[in-house]
């Protein structure tokens, strides 16, 4: 288990959930694992622990992605630390949810601020550390890997959701647009968009009997996701087993996009 041997792996919004668990699996691949966190250091600091304790190395980093000042602080640390980047798992992301017609600007804007100008932020910082240093062969044949994590409604519309909705939708031509442009200094560049993954941001969905059997209704494979299950997906992308993959969205969904509504012929 060392796909990732001797490559140093960004994971923003890395202290919980879809994000926890993709700093953990890149520790058991071999990668030097920067876990950035913005406000919760002590669950940051646990899932360093964990992952050295497995004889992994990573360190915590606090930063607010939706900051340019934090961001570049963010790659400066980790350079300092590990001498480059190779890997930016761009996963920071929240939602704060209100019907339409009472939806806040600051609530708006906080989500895009996080949600999309975040991933701008680091994958340009990413991408410039890629191009400068260029491919080394015995970590990658790729110069880099910008991996970002979006959510099934970059295709799914989502009332009450708009923001969120809206900031995912953005993540798609966002990847894409920038996988065009870097192909040439072979960084690659890939989306995973998972459907309902047991995380705490959206407990109330799944914990409960009841709440999870509704849930299921929108799953046709039948469970909801594991961050283990988005985690197992963002090794592979990291990896130079997908090194032909580029401008991808991956669905881990359960299949979700399936619209399962109109299984029975709607």
């Amino acid at each position: 288990m060392t796909r990732l041997a001797g490559q140093t792996a960004i994971v923003t919004g890395a202290s919980s959930g879809i994000g926890l668990g993709i700093a953990l699996a890149m520790g058991r691949e071999g990668a030097h694992v920067v876990v950035n966190f913005r406000s919760n250091e002590e669950s940051a600091r646990e899932v360093v622990e964990t992952i050295r304790s497995a004889g992994g190395s990573a360190i915590a980093v606090g930063a607010d992605v939706s900051r340019e000042e934090d961001v570049k602080r963010l790659f400066e640390q980790t350079i300092r630390e590990f001498g480059t980047v190779d890997i930016l798992i761009n996963n920071s992301g929240l939602q704060k949810d209100a019907p339409f017609l009472e939806m806040s600007l600051a609530d708006w804007q906080k989500v895009i601020d996080v949600n999309l100008t975040g991933q701008f932020l680091c994958a340009r910082e990413a991408a410039r550390e890629f191009v400068r240093r260029g491919i080394v062969k015995e970590r990658s044949v790729a110069a880099g890997k910008i991996i970002c994590i979006s959510s099934v409604h970059d295709v799914i519309p989502w009332a009450g959701h708009v923001n969120y909705a809206a900031s995912k939708g953005g993540i798609m031509l966002f990847m894409k647009s920038i996988a065009q442009e870097l192909a040439p200094q072979r960084i690659r560049v890939n989306s995973i968009s998972p459907g309902a993954i047991k995380t705490s941001i959206n407990r109330d969905a799944w914990e409960s009997r009841e709440a999870e059997e509704k849930l299921l209704k929108l799953i046709p494979y039948g469970r909801v996701g594991e961050p283990e299950d988005v985690a197992r997906a963002a090794v592979w992308l990291a990896s130079d087993e997908s090194d032909y993959v580029h401008g991808a969205t991956l669905y881990v969904d359960g299949g979700m996009t399936l619209y399962p509504g109109f299984a029975d012929n709607g």
